[in-house]
């Protein structure tokens, strides 16, 4: 299975939300907190184009956030990706 990353915030609630969709589907995910981490979230920035959180990666592949989780969900394509072999 795909590892699953979640760049997340304290105050956000999208990031609360994505974890416990993530959470009720059973996925292990690692949480990056970046609360006053300017470094990270330029890297953020650079790397997915946004600068909001979450941002969710699966293996090396940056999804987007919240609601690009729920629509990946709710298409069935999350479970596929995570599933793919050399996804990790």
């Amino acid at each position: 299975m795909a590892d699953i990353k979640i760049y997340t915030t304290r105050t956000c609630s999208y990031s609360g939300a994505a974890k416990r969709l993530l959470a009720k589907r059973a996925v292990a995910y690692e949480e990056i907190d970046v609360t006053g981490d300017v470094q990270k979230r330029a890297w953020l920035v650079q790397v997915t184009g946004r600068r909001t959180v979450p941002q969710i990666f699966v293996g090396e592949q940056a999804i987007g956030g919240y609601a690009n989780l729920v629509a990946l969900d709710r298409s069935g394509a999350l479970i596929e990706m995570l599933e793919r072999p050399g996804s990790a």
